[in-house]
């Protein structure tokens, strides 16, 4: 069950998510050429020949749009280093034209989004000649914030005593930590998470403990991440099996008995939960959200919204309880919807709580490790037992 980490990649080696590479980089040079002509000699510095106690290059010499052209063949960690070798490329390396085609271009491939990280559409939609030189549309800042590999990356570089705390905080912990897991992607899919994660060795699946049983419900299934980490899942399903494969069979929907619905007026459908369902979301210390990933599938974004609003509902526990979405497909062929546009779907910058979207495949896993990772590390860090 090997993780493969996506990075800021350069365009030699992504896929644009524009269609033909050639008629891309043509509108790109044209619209670089068209704005600079326009507002480049209202910028002051910016496209300018370096400082006197700079040497001059036949580089910095060309056009501001043929430089930014070139630059887009850079990956955006060369970019980093070119902005630090002079106050020029510090400056033009900045460029929000620039940035903004990074965004458009990696966003869809990256395989994981957070709270902290989400981009906001309106801004990826607004016209440069509306946002130039304001600090609030800093593209740069957002792929910073938006790239998976940049934010591993500050992860990894916290302190020293967070690290030795949070393996202090694990050393004393009394009882695995419980995750109720639930969603479509758990029903829907042709390849079974479940029994993927059963099968898998390298987590250790075991049975609960059978006095942490929850009656109607079970104990879970219990995992041990690289042999040190233990973790506990409560698996819950909308409808028995049988009802399930029937649906399946027949290509229908089934009614989701977790759920009561309690309102349903134009704007928004509101549920509550069921007792059984209650005495879960009462014990458990996060949750994992399977959605259906697969980009042929039509959603109910709304009925979505709704029910995880009415799991993680704050009068059943802490209100910063971390919820994981796995944007899962059943096998790598299948083509699937970016993670960020799963996460602005179902509004989970709307929720009072820590969340993060993984991309996984349910036949190999693929995704999954990251997204357990991340919420054990939420579970240790902010609710230490």
């Amino acid at each position: 069950m090997a993780e493969t980490e996506p990075g800021c990649s350069s365009p030699s080696s992504s896929l644009s998510p524009f269609g033909d590479r050639s008629r891309l980089e043509a509108a790109i040079v044209s619209g670089w050429r068209s704005f600079w002509q326009s507002v480049g000699k209202e910028r002051p510095g910016h496209g300018a020949a370096p400082a006197d106690d700079e040497e001059a290059s036949a580089l910095t010499r060309l056009p501001i749009y043929v430089q930014l052209y070139i630059m887009s063949f850079l990956s955006p960690h060369d970019l980093f280093e070119l902005g630090r070798t002079c106050r020029y490329w510090n400056v033009t390396v900045r460029d929000p034209m620039l940035w903004k085609f990074f965004l458009l271009r990696d966003l869809p491939s990256w395989s994981s989004v957070d709270w902290k990280s989400l981009p906001d559409l309106q801004v990826l939609k607004t016209p440069l000649s509306e946002v130039i030189d304001n600090e609030l549309y800093d593209y740069m800042t957002m792929y910073k914030m938006s790239c998976p590999h940049t934010r591993r990356h500050m992860k990894s570089s916290r302190h020293m005593y967070g690290a030795v705390a949070s393996f202090l905080q694990s050393l004393i912990l009394q009882t695995e930590p419980r995750f109720a897991m639930f969603g479509p992607g758990l029903e829907e899919l042709n390849v079974s998470l479940v029994l993927s994660l059963m099968s898998c060795t390298e987590l250790s699946p075991t049975a609960g403990l059978p006095q942490r049983q929850i009656d109607g419900i079970g104990s879970g299934i219990s995992f041990q991440l690289n042999n040190q980490h233990k973790f506990n899942i409560l698996v819950l399903y909308s409808t028995t099996r049988k009802e399930r494969d029937r649906a399946r069979e027949e290509q229908t929907s089934t009614v989701n008995k977790m759920f009561n619905r309690t309102g349903n007026d134009e704007q928004r459908v509101a549920y509550s939960v069921i007792p059984q369902i209650q005495k879960v979301c009462e014990v458990v210390d996060g949750f994992i959200y399977v959605a259906n990933g697969e980009a042929h599938k039509r959603h109910e974004w709304q009925d979505e919204f709704s029910q995880i609003m009415a799991m993680t509902d704050p009068a059943f526990g802490s209100p910063e309880r971390p919820l994981l979405v796995l944007s899962c497909i059943s096998q790598a062929n299948v083509k699937r919807m970016p993670c960020f546009y799963l996460a602005h779907e179902l509004k989970l910058n709307e929720l009072q709580l820590p969340w993060m979207v993984q991309d996984m495949e349910a036949e190999t896993l693929t995704g999954f490790l990251n997204g357990i990772e991340w919420i054990l590390g939420e579970v240790d860090y902010k609710h230490p037992r």
